[in-house]
């Protein structure tokens, strides 16, 4: 079972992973001396840690506490991409992983995209030995269609994706606006787009409890983990990151 407690006690590959750091608050000098036996690098200077992951110098990278206002264009404009899709690790306080996406405000406003971003989110699993059933939700309950152009827009786009997906062989369902159900019965959690998906973050993470790993970008060719500034302890972000660097 892929836990944070698992990950933590694994024997995790042997690369270099640098690790943002934009504040005095100590978190990310704490998180650096726990990993010990491990290659961690700080980075004060996001310039350098883009450019050490574009080059190879480093084998992963991640956000620490460092601006995501400044960081994440520079890491946009240097591997050449228009944007930046992320895939977060949840563990809730049932001790259960799931993964979720969209969760950039920005991002997952088409139907192609989530289809995508479920795609990787499987692939995702895979690599970590996570179930990969996904559910796909929407603004409404199928009985609520009638009731609001917008909630039947969601609900349609919603039952499109998950139609798809199935056609393509993944075990995806429309789970409807029912996300409580939704967390026990499925691995994956495909939000109806990105604000939504980050006010579902948001609400397990920073009111419900539940730990954020940090949110992989699938959209380039490197290691990189998105995490947030609050956090306290990037130990398990940085285990992330070292097991994302296995193939």
């Amino acid at each position: 079972m892929f836990t944070t407690e698992a990950l933590l006690k694994s024997e995790l590959p042997k690369v270099r992973v640098g690790i943002g750091r934009g504040t005095d608050a100590g978190n990310v000098e704490k998180s650096v001396a726990a990993m010990k036996g491990h290659d961690v690098v700080i980075y004060d200077d996001p310039d350098l840690l883009v450019d050490d992951l574009a080059t190879g110098k480093i084998d992963a990278a991640v956000r620490g506490d460092m601006s995501s206002s400044v960081l994440l264009p520079l890491l946009k404009k240097r591997l050449e991409v228009k944007s930046l899709e992320r895939i977060v690790f949840l563990e809730l306080l049932s001790g259960k992983m799931i993964l979720m996406a969209p969760v950039g405000i920005d991002e997952g406003w088409t139907d192609p995209q989530k289809e995508e971003l479920a795609r990787q989110c499987v692939k995702m699993a895979k690599r970590v030995g996570l179930g990969t059933k996904v559910a796909v939700m929407s603004g409404g309950r199928c009985e609520d269609v009638g009731r609001c152009k917008a909630v039947d827009r969601s609900i349609e786009s919603a039952r499109n994706i998950a139609k798809q997906l199935r056609d393509e062989g993944y075990d995806a369902y429309h789970c409807q606006i029912l996300i409580e159900d939704a967390v026990n019965n499925a691995d994956i959690l495909i939000a109806p787009e990105g604000i939504t998906g980050n006010i579902i973050f948001r609400t397990l993470h920073f009111i419900g409890g539940a730990k954020a790993l940090g949110a992989p970008v699938v959209n380039i060719d490197k290691v990189f983990i998105d995490t947030s500034r609050v956090k306290t302890d990037y130990t398990d972000s940085l285990a992330l990151a070292m097991r994302m660097t296995e193939e």
